[in-house]
């Protein structure tokens, strides 16, 4: 299946996308939290505790966030689950570094590791997790059929898949005004926040071409997975994608 998101790229070079990605949180680590609350009026938090409560039906202990950025979600499983451990893998040193003084200052150190590494190619044996977790970072990857794939290699039999990611709505009423604020405000604010200033023109660009909904199903189908299913929230602006190995 082809996959438009592989080919929106972060920077206009020759490199490919894993490598510009990572250029490209790097540069706006510092920045990164500030924007994500900005850009969804703080609503990112609604989405991610809605996520929290899908996965703690499922009672999981070992936890691998991917593409875990600054960690939010890695934190937020920690404190609200009974669990023994979270790992969070990101492309991006500089978003760890971060991530691991938020994990600090939070008092998780004990419940929560966060590790530089490829999502294409994790650094963990087969049949390790209960559950795995991403959060608006699948529309990141270079191979996105590859990288569900690596998730189900790591994934234990009977364990959870949960996927929160940014959505276009469409709603005719909703969908001009959503347009308007991700071509245009975005970009303008996160050239006054970050010295990186493509890196919030190709948010948007990436959000409008990463599979939603049914084919988004269909690559998760396609890598092994069973019970595939999604939930839209907020007018079509996120979607939370669920699925499990059989």
């Amino acid at each position: 299946m082809e996959v438009k998101a592989e080919k929106i790229n972060p920077y206009d070079d020759s490199r490919c996308k894993t490598e510009q990605v990572q250029e490209m949180f790097d540069s706006i680590a510092p920045a990164y939290d500030f924007m994500n609350r900005a850009m969804t009026f703080g609503i990112d938090k609604l989405w991610r505790a809605k996520a929290v409560k899908m996965i703690n039906r499922h009672s999981p202990k070992n936890i691998l966030d991917v593409a875990t950025g600054t960690g939010d979600l890695a934190i937020k499983l920690a404190k609200t689950l009974n669990i023994e451990k979270v790992i969070g893998i990101d492309l991006s040193e500089g978003m760890i570094i971060v991530g691991r003084k938020k994990v600090n200052d939070a008092g998780l150190s004990d419940k929560i590791e966060l590790v530089q590494g490829d999502c294409l190619a994790m650094p963990f044996a087969d049949d390790t997790f209960d559950c795995i977790t991403v959060a608006y970072g699948v529309r990141n990857f270079e191979r996105l059929e590859a990288g569900y794939k690596e998730m189900l290699r790591t994934l234990k039999k009977g364990g959870m898949l949960c996927v929160i990611e940014l959505s276009t709505p469409t709603s005719p009423i909703v969908r001009p005004l959503y347009k308007f604020y991700t071509r245009y405000i975005i970009p303008f604010v996160g050239r006054l926040v970050s010295k990186d200033v493509r890196a919030y023109s190709y948010l948007p660009e990436s959000i409008a071409a990463v599979p939603q909904g049914n084919e988004m199903l269909a690559l998760m189908q396609n890598a092994g997975f069973a019970d595939c299913k999604y939930r839209p929230l907020t007018f079509g602006t996120c979607t939370i994608y669920t699925a499990f190995k059989l």
